[in-house]
């Protein structure tokens, strides 16, 4: 049994070690942030031009600042298309799949803060032992059967992060994170902007559907016209049969443009979350011109375009993993503290005499590895550096498509221009040729030509109009459909 004197030395030396322990915890912390490894991140620079070249003097009308804000399709001013929008943002299945792969790439970020902060754990055990009689060294007087064998206590163990591994784990998953958030709105972008382009191209179809049933109705009365005029005597059997062929050719295009809205109007289903076997929607007029859209300035285009967010995010990810291979060549340092309760008997358990600690530290540090290291080193860099390529190439990419659509808008409307003069010649065409027949000057033949070149002349007026449309949605995906990057969530 220990005496009093025994006993205080031991308290004592209890003493001494948890101040030990203590000061041997607080020298780890103060080294975390001095002797970080690692290259610093910049942010990486890509060439901008000055202007868009394809703008030139062609200066659109400036719309209100929330043309490319929020919900930007609101601009055309459709309550149809701003109705589906609303549907997609709720329903559609790979917006929710994108949200899905954000909120894992966030507790992933999680996950590796929690290595900044000890691992606590606690736990208590209970055993009994029989030892046996013909075990070597057996004394006969010992006992066989021990008491219960009680243990209650607690683990603490820290990595000092004295070269930053940990924090540069941290920053590495930060990244990742908000890069998914970036892709989240990159896909939230993209799906928007695909329902508006097959919204309009659908539209698009109406407007010939209607222009089509129109000339059905005007080739039936002429059909009927020809056909009075035969049985009078005034026209010829081939009359009739040139005015029945254009009316049954015109019907067989009018119907080949169902198939095709039909496949449009099921494309619009899957976007909104609905199956197509349950969703119509109704034949509604096209808009008469595309909005105006302002470009801006091209140096404006690196924060407003969440993929090129994300390219950026990447490179910092990567830069911080060049740290982390870097720490790899340094020791790892870990603190460790255990203590607890120890006895033979519950009633014992908790008493001064039966607490048990232990407390130190260890330093691991790899001596050879075959070059593990410098290559996992090489293949961070090397990442880091394609990174960088992809930014860039992402960069050049928005550029490129932000110019096209710029280039498209302004060809088309010199073309529709044009196209409506055409439009309106040939109905002068025709209506001359109408009257010339009617008079005997000329053959049906030229009645049915004048009357193609107005259907075909009207159509393609259509399909500009839809072009134009279109061509203004992809500009305004191009430009980054009002996000930017002050939008990205910090994910602390």
């Amino acid at each position: 049994m220990r005496t009093a004197e025994t006993w205080n030395i031991a308290e004592s030396a209890r003493r001494i070690f948890s101040l030990g322990a203590v000061a041997l915890i607080c020298f780890g912390l103060t080294l975390i942030e001095g002797c970080s490894v690692g290259p610093k991140y910049s942010k990486p620079i890509a060439e901008t031009p000055p202007t868009y070249k394809e703008l030139g003097d062609w200066k659109p009308a400036q719309p209100s600042d929330a043309a490319l804000k929020g919900n930007w399709w609101e601009i055309f001013q459709d309550p149809q298309l701003n109705e589906l929008e609303e549907k997609l943002t709720v329903s559609n299945q790979s917006l929710r799949a994108a949200q899905d792969q954000f909120l894992e790439a966030r507790a992933q970020l999680r996950i590796s803060r929690s290595a900044e902060y000890p691992l606590v754990t606690v736990g208590s055990s209970i055993t009994q032992q029989r030892d046996s009689l013909n075990r070597a060294l057996a004394r006969g007087n010992g006992p066989v059967n021990f008491a219960d064998f009680l243990i209650s206590g607690g683990d603490f163990s820290y990595e000092a992060d004295v070269w930053g591994r940990v924090r540069h784990i941290v920053e590495s998953s930060r990244a990742q994170a908000q890069a998914s958030a970036a892709d989240l709105e990159t896909v939230r972008l993209s799906l928007h902007a695909e329902l508006a382009l097959d919204y309009f191209t659908l539209r698009g179809l109406d407007a010939q559907k209607q222009l089509f049933d129109s000339n059905v109705d005007a080739f039936q009365k002429a059909l009927d016209l020809t056909l009075n005029r035969f049985n009078g005597g005034l026209a010829s059997r081939e009359d009739v049969e040139l005015a029945a062929t254009q009316l049954e050719q015109t019907k067989a295009q009018d119907i080949d443009l169902m198939s095709m809205r039909d496949q449009f109007e099921h494309a619009v289903a899957v976007l909104i979350g609905q199956p197509a076997s349950t969703f119509t929607l109704a034949a509604a007029p096209m808009p008469p011109v595309p909005p105006p859209t302002p470009p801006g300035l091209p140096s404006e285009l690196l924060e407003r375009r969440p993929d090129i967010a994300s390219a950026e995010r990447q490179v910092a990810s990567a830069n911080a993993q060049i740290g982390v291979a870097r720490a790899a060549y340094f020791p790892l340092i870990t603190l460790g503290l255990t203590g607890g309760f120890e006895s033979g008997a519950f009633t014992s358990l908790l008493n001064g005499p039966s607490a048990i600690w232990a407390i130190g530290g260890s330093a691991l540090q790899t001596v050879f590895d075959a070059g593990r290291r410098r290559a996992v080193s090489d293949q961070a860099k090397a990442a880091y550096d394609g990174t960088i390529a992809n930014y860039q190439q992402t960069v050049l990419t928005s550029f490129q498509q932000v110019e096209d659509s710029l280039s498209d808008l302004r060809v088309l409307e010199e073309e529709a221009k044009t196209q409506d003069a055409a439009v309106a010649a040939a109905n002068r065409s025709l209506e001359q040729s109408a009257n010339r027949y009617k008079g005997g000057l000329d053959t049906y033949l030229t009645v049915i030509t004048a009357q193609s070149a107005v259907l075909a002349n009207e159509r393609t007026a259509v399909s500009l109009l839809t072009r134009r449309m279109t061509s203004s949605v992809l500009l305004i995906k191009a430009l980054g459909g009002g996000w930017d990057v002050s939008k990205l969530p910090a994910v602390d």
